[in-house]
């Protein structure tokens, strides 16, 4: 039987960034900050290239709802204080998810997820899969700043209480 740790600690907000020694871009503070996706827009899509991936990502939550997903957790230089972040990275939860209904573009990592990337401009894993060699999964992976290996935090968006994460029907 297999033991993981996680990070539990849970903020309902998205808190100011804080500065890591060593690392580029000040980051979250660690921890599972949840926010919604209004609160993520607000906060993070101030300029064109911020309100495009913002877009996408949105068009990934509401795909992944529409599935079963439960909870998306949103990391990478979107969430720092990196003006232009080339993507967004994510991990679904994939507990209750009908694979059926999930787009395939959530399962295809070929050509390092160049179809995630041109169809919502971030990346996209499973949350329980392993991330790297050490064991860590997603979740865990994702609350470690790569550059210096310190803790930095996350933001959880629960996707069944979300509206913006329902389907956008245009008028």
């Amino acid at each position: 039987m297999t033991f993981r740790n996680y990070n539990n600690n849970v903020v309902i907000m998205i808190p100011n960034f804080i500065a890591l020694n060593g690392a580029l871009w000040k980051v979250l503070p660690p921890g599972v900050h949840i926010a919604s996706l209004q609160a993520i827009k607000q906060r993070f899509a101030y300029n064109r290239l911020r309100v495009q991936l913002y877009g996408g990502l949105q068009q990934a939550c509401a795909n992944l709802a529409t599935a079963g997903c439960r909870s998306l957790y949103l990391d990478g230089s979107f969430v720092t204080e990196k003006p232009e972040p080339g993507d967004f990275d994510a991990c679904w939860d994939p507990v209750g998810v009908n694979q059926r209904r999930l787009d395939p573009v959530f399962r295809d990592f070929s050509n390092l997820r160049a179809k995630q990337k041109q169809k919502f401009g971030g990346e996209f894993f499973p949350s329980t899969t392993q991330a790297d060699g050490q064991g860590r999964t997603f979740i865990d992976f994702f609350q470690v700043e790569k550059f210096t290996g310190q803790l930095k935090g996350i933001i959880k968006i629960d996707l069944v209480d979300d509206p913006m994460s329902k389907p956008q029907v245009p008028p």
